[in-house]
């Protein structure tokens, strides 16, 4: 649809693992991945692809179902991401990059029954 802005955020090819994405605003969207393979629901790590993006657009991820307590991002590591763009004109692949990392519990519960709650990566 011309004039959309929703994003396309998916990952139908290998190794992608998000589940769902929830659209806040046309600035932010919410994500949950699919649970590690051979784990008992744990997600440590996340990768998809984004398009329909806008040049100086900023959008805010946030990543909803992580279950570690504490994360390098709390100490500075920035998110791995591919431009295309980035690649053709400046030969830039994968690099390091993001703004305003954070990674905080979200009140969200496990339906598991133990206390333990869902921590929420943003940037």
């Amino acid at each position: 649809y011309m004039g959309d802005k929703t994003l396309i955020i998916e990952s139908r090819f290998e190794s992608g693992n998000l589940c769902m994405a929830v659209k806040i605003s046309d600035s932010e969207y919410n994500l949950f991945m699919q649970n590690d393979v051979n784990t008992q629901g744990y997600t440590q790590w996340f990768f998809f692809r984004v398009t329909n993006t806008r040049a100086q657009a900023a959008v805010k991820f946030n990543i909803m179902n992580f279950t570690k307590p504490d994360s390098l991002y709390r100490k500075g590591m920035q998110i791995i991401i591919y431009s295309q763009q980035k690649q053709e004109k400046e030969k830039i692949g994968w690099h390091r990059d993001g703004r305003n990392i954070s990674y905080t519990q979200n009140g969200i519960r496990k339906c598991d029954g133990l206390a333990q709650g869902f921590y929420t990566l943003s940037f």
